[in-house]
């Protein structure tokens, strides 16, 4: 794995636990708009807006760069899109990043011939 794909890998996996937490803080929002005269919609939604569109930007760049199948890249855009998805794909991309950087450290050193 190249420096710039980790780098796109390592900026989607950061963006995508705070997109997760504004979705969900949006909902809540949501449910306190109807339920008392507490309405924090438009600040919350704006916050997630501009969240998920870096997303939807990182992950585009993390598609080209990683190279990924069609199946992985429609796999993280649905978790962008599910209240709690945002927190799998962070985890899920933080054992993808580690495992490419042991695999170009050990072609490096020519462990393998990967």
């Amino acid at each position: 794995m190249d420096f710039k794909t980790a780098t796109a890998l390592r900026r989607l996996r950061l963006v995508s636990a705070p997109e997760a937490v504004s979705f969900l803080l949006l909902l809540i929002c949501s449910v306190l708009k109807r339920t008392s005269d507490f309405n924090a919609v438009p600040v919350m939604g704006m916050v997630h807006g501009v969240l998920f569109i870096l997303y939807v930007v990182f992950w585009a760049d993390a598609w080209n760069r990683a190279k990924w199948r069609w199946q992985t890249a429609a796999l993280y855009f649905v978790l962008s899109v599910l209240p709690t998805g945002g927190f799998f794909a962070e985890r899920k991309l933080k054992r993808e990043t580690e495992a490419g950087v042991i695999a170009a450290r050990a072609r490096k050193e020519g462990v393998v011939n990967a």
